[in-house]
């Protein structure tokens, strides 16, 4: 099974540190953030990951190389401009085959245990979800015996945490360009072809200067 890691924002909310840096470079407890999802990935059995960039992605295929010190094997899909993440995932397709793969966002920090991915997927696709942050109190959706919906007012509502289980088939009928995720779940979870869980452990979208604070604070914890 494969990995991709999203990594081609610009980070705009994270400026000025993301003028010169890409945000899954920016160091969070003397690591690059993007290093704790390629360790916790070689941890849970994973091999092969593909990494998505756009906005100074030079620096990351430098920085990381072909993987050999995580114990992974790397590839990067060039975007030159962010194609939103459907579009990049779908431009990386090739390089992830047919079966379904692990998916991450590159700007959280979590201590989830991507081993737990490692299973059959029924459906088209496996979301984890989480409590609802500070700063998005709403939620995403719902989940309802095991299955994620889209649902207004039905309580209660999660946020999703950027990680996944994809298939390919996912993306039937997406040609080359921008796509946005979002309405690519809603389209399954309306076909009831979206599973889920709630995670309880620690997570953190590390989006802004406060909750890259957090996550600092986090691992100190940790430690």
């Amino acid at each position: 099974m494969k990995a991709m890691i999203l990594a081609a924002g610009k980070g705009e909310r994270m400026r000025p540190l993301t003028l010169h840096t890409p945000k899954p470079m920016l160091p969070v407890g003397g690591s690059p953030l993007i290093e704790y999802h390629l360790r916790a990935l070689a941890a849970a059995g994973f091999h092969e990951v593909v990494i998505n960039h756009a906005w100074l992605g030079r620096q990351i295929e430098d920085g990381l190389g072909d993987g050999s010190r995580f114990g992974l094997h790397i590839q990067y899909s060039a975007e030159g401009e962010p194609l939103e993440t459907a579009g990049g995932i779908l431009k990386a397709l090739p390089l992830l085959g047919a079966e379904p793969f692990v998916l991450v966002n590159g700007d959280v920090w979590t201590d989830y245990d991507f081993a737990a991915l490692r299973v059959p997927l029924r459906g088209l696709a496996h979301l984890v979800l989480v409590d609802n942050p500070e700063h998005h109190p709403a939620g995403d959706f719902s989940l309802v015996e095991g299955q994620v919906r889209d649902v207004p007012h039905l309580d209660p509502r999660l946020t999703y945490a950027g990680l996944a289980v994809l298939t390919p088939e996912l993306f039937h009928g997406c040609t080359p360009g921008v796509h946005k995720l979002a309405p690519l779940y809603r389209n399954a979870m309306a076909l009831g072809q979206v599973s889920g869980e709630h995670y309880r452990g620690r997570w953190v979208d590390v989006g802004t200067h406060e909750r890259l604070a957090e996550a600092e604070r986090l691992l100190k914890d940790n430690a």
